[in-house]
């Protein structure tokens, strides 16, 4: 614990289907807004408001890019930070960060498709995408496609029952 200065609990990761794991602690004199401290944002659109003009653009992008791949999606804030389900189901996390963005969770697949994950792979359930390059577009198109593929055959699985 830390108690000789501010701090807040920052998620250390997602896992599918059991939700964020809380711990560690962050300094609150971050140059950038951390979109894991406990935030006000209601909606997706405020929740990106929060961050520099440069962030806010990729984070967008990322958006529309997940929006396009599934028109069907709802999006809300959900463990503080943007997310998109799909009847009632998460699909994919969204979060910015001071240098990188990051998904949540990490899809399944072909041995290829996880050799296209490694250089973003941070651990078990985060994808981390540096802010500084450009957005991988196709990339998070597929990931957004195999969580879709996931959830669908976890719900055909749970009819089965």
């Amino acid at each position: 614990m830390c108690f000789d200065h501010p701090v807040e609990i920052r998620p250390l990761f997602v896992a599918r289907g059991l939700g964020v794991f809380w711990g560690g602690c962050v300094s609150l004199d971050t140059k950038y807004r951390n979109p894991m401290k406990k935030t006000t944002a209601a909606t997706v659109d405020s929740y990106i408001a929060d961050f520099p003009q440069e962030v806010r653009k990729i984070l967008e992008q990322v958006r529309l890019t997940i929006a396009q791949t599934v028109p069907q999606a709802e999006e809300r804030i959900s463990y503080g930070i943007p997310t998109f389900t799909l009847h009632g189901t998460y699909l994919i996390y969204f979060a910015g960060y001071k240098n990188h963005f990051s998904l949540y969770p990490v899809p399944g697949g072909s041995e290829s498709f996880a050799k296209k994950l490694a250089p973003y792979r941070k651990g078990k359930g985060t994808l981390q995408f540096p802010l500084d390059k450009p957005v991988p577009v196709s990339l998070i198109t597929s990931i957004v496609k195999m969580n879709l593929k996931e959830n669908k055959a976890r719900s055909a699985a749970k009819k089965k029952r």
